[in-house]
């Protein structure tokens, strides 16, 4: 069954050599009882872990069933030691974050078996070894002679065809150590083929064949009796392919949420870069959005879909309150063009508003009859002045909310008399109060028909501006311009300047869209650090669990099933992290909206970006240590403590 020819095997330990093995050679007949003896040192344990296809040979052969081991591949010398060899340690290596149940079952999983089928067969087990009552019981809650059964039931789980026994008593009492032999002796009676390697003479007694080994080379060659049986090999269930898959990746999940929980002041120290990362970006869109909003709001309130025409060069112009060139033959003009909706010109004068006793320093403001509208104003109680009242010069006027306050002591100021300048008006209307912050609220504002203000107050021909509000289905921009090219044929030269609403609103969602790609940027490079730190977590993680991932390798499991594992740890991390980081960003946005007054929408957009980044993060950071992780050497994964 076994057969070994010229097996060598060196270690390079510094700039030393040892040569651990010189030259063995020996065949193994199947359902043999074997021990191999010797001291500490003399390369009985190198033999058995390249028995096991732990380990590989510097030189030499090795057939197994008639076939060369050296002409196998990674995953073929797995499914081999999956299929094939059972092992039993010293230290047990049973996986700490799994029950006893899941601990026997382990094998099945990476063979490709159903969940009940294993379940079902690692349940026999226990019970012919007598810990069916332990299945549920976690491996430190056992015994050292119940810990070696368990990891028994796990050696016979596929089969067990070879079991492999380095040191099985090693770490046990004597009545354990008897205990665990019987069990030996009965499982070579039932054709298992059995090498134990033992440095104890009386442990080498329950063998019907000890080799003796010393540096490296064989000794002596007894057999005592050939007595073997054959062995009725069990069938393992293995699902189709990507069934077998399908069921492995849902392990390789459970086990990654076990190792989760069994470290978890690890893992909230891993997910914290991602849940600062996440919960930064999302309020950060969430109250650029909520500003962006505000900030328009604001600007719908002064005037939606308006452009003002102004006088002078531009903003800044010093000479802009001296110039007189728009009249009320502009705003006419204007008002015949079909592409704009309402047109309004635009006086102001300021002077004493008195009512009774009181006298204050107050601002009026003319406009037409829409002019209320354009300017994005609104009654809280009254009504507007209409075009007769404007063609009329009608002495009525609608007043803002602080002028209710100052002037008529909050009273509802309706059909009562005022005196501006010495000139009486009837108020007629009351503005709702103005929550856009764009307006001192220390001003009294008073509006009139701008006919009102030029006949009964300033007596000039000129206005300070006008307004023209664009239809809805018509360009701004393009309407800017042929106000421009307008006026400029009618005045002969461009002796104004325009401001439209809508390129303000461009510029402050533009401005607001760059900050929020800044501080975007700054919190992205939050996610990077996190993501660099689950990456060294990862990597300090694959170090501690380095002996799991030999038990696992030594079981059966692939370098893709380790891989696998480490990477479902690691996108699971950052998926908790980014969903942690978004419950994060709400309660941000909570105590922002609700307790500071800040406005933060959130958009179902951020979220699923978020997640998205959070899962690529755990992706690419979480693939390298999955990758150190899969290409461990088995023996070397086992040896490390």
């Amino acid at each position: 069954m076994i057969k070994l020819e010229n097996i060598k095997k060196s270690f390079k330990i510094g700039d030393n050599e040892f040569e651990a093995l010189r030259g063995v050679s020996v065949e193994i007949k199947r359902g043999e009882l074997v021990a191999i003896i010797g001291q500490s040192g003399s390369g009985k344990s190198t033999l058995m872990n390249i028995i096991g296809c732990l380990d590989s040979p510097t030189s030499g052969s090795y057939t197994l069933d008639g076939a060369d081991i050296s002409r196998f591949s990674p995953d073929a010398l797995a499914k081999l030691r999956q299929q094939k060899f059972g092992f039993i340690f010293q230290r047990y290596n049973l996986l700490a974050s799994l029950n006893v149940l899941d601990n026997v079952a382990l094998p099945s999983i990476y063979a490709g078996e159903s969940r009940g089928s294993r379940e079902e067969r690692a349940s026999k087990n226990l019970e012919a070894l007598g810990l069916s009552e332990k299945a549920q019981n976690f491996t430190n809650k056992l015994s050292g002679g119940q810990q070696q059964r368990v990891s028994i039931a796990r050696a016979l789980q596929n089969g067990g065809e070879i079991i492999l026994a380095d040191e099985p008593t090693g770490a046990l009492d004597s009545k354990s150590g008897l205990v665990v032999m019987d069990i030996l002796s009965k499982l070579h009676k039932n054709g298992h083929t059995i090498i134990i390697v033992t440095h104890d003479p009386k442990i080498a007694e329950y063998a019907n064949r000890v080799i003796e080994i010393s540096d490296g080379l064989i000794i002596k060659d007894l057999v005592k009796k050939d007595e073997r049986n054959e062995l009725e090999k069990q069938k393992v269930r293995a699902k189709p392919a990507f069934l077998a898959f399908k069921d492995r990746l849902v392990e390789s999940f459970r086990m990654s949420i076990g190792a989760m929980l069994a470290h978890k002041l690890r893992s909230v120290l891993t997910m914290l870069g991602i849940i600062i990362g996440i919960a930064a970006v999302i309020s950060v869109v969430a109250l650029g959005q909520g500003s962006q909003e505000q900030i328009l709001a604001g600007i719908r309130k002064i005037g939606t879909n308006t452009i003002d025409v102004l006088p002078g060069k531009g903003f800044g112009d010093l000479r802009a309150n001296r110039v007189r060139t728009l009249t009320v033959s502009d705003a006419d003009t204007l008002s015949k063009q079909q592409f704009l909706d309402a047109v309004t010109p635009n006086t102001s004068t300021s002077g004493t508003v008195t009512f009774g006793s009181t006298s204050l320093s107050a601002t009026m403001r003319g406009g037409g009859a829409d002019s209320l509208e354009v300017n994005g104003l609104k009654l809280a109680k009254g009504r507007s002045f209409t075009k007769e009242e404007v063609d009329e010069s009608a002495a009525v006027v609608v007043v803002d909310d602080t002028s209710v306050k100052s002037l008529f002591g909050g009273a509802d100021p309706i059909g009562k008399r005022i005196l501006f300048d010495r000139q009486p008006f009837i108020v007629i209307g009351v503005l709702a109060r103005n929550e856009n912050g764009f307006n001192d609220t220390s001003i009294l504002r008073i509006y009139a028909p701008y006919t009102s203000v030029i006949n009964r107050l300033t007596g000039s021909r000129y206005i300070n501006s006008i307004t023209a509000r664009v239809k809805d289905d018509v360009n701004a921009q393009v309407a800017e311009k042929n106000i421009i090219a307008l006026l400029e044929a009618k005045h002969g030269k461009k002796d104004f300047f325009t401001r439209n609403s809508d390129s303000i609103k461009q510029t402050i969602e533009e401005t607001i869209r760059t900050m929020q790609l800044l501080i975007s940027g700054i919190a992205l490079i939050s996610l990077v650090v996190g993501g660099i730190g689950v990456m060294n977590i990862m990597l300090v993680s694959v170090t501690e669990r380095t002996k799991e991932i030999g038990i696992k390798m030594a079981i059966g499991a692939y370098a893709r099933d380790i891989l696998q594992q480490f990477l479902i740890e690691a996108v699971l991390l950052c998926i908790i992290g980014g969903g942690i980081g978004i419950g994060l960003a709400y309660a941000i946005g909570y105590v922002a909206n609700d307790l500071l007054g800040y406005k933060m929408i959130f958009s179902n957009t951020s979220i699923i970006v978020a997640l998205i980044t959070s899962t690529a993060i755990g992706i690419i950071f979480g693939y390298m240590p999955a990758k150190n992780a899969a290409s461990l050497n088995p023996i070397d994964a086992l040896s490390r403590e």
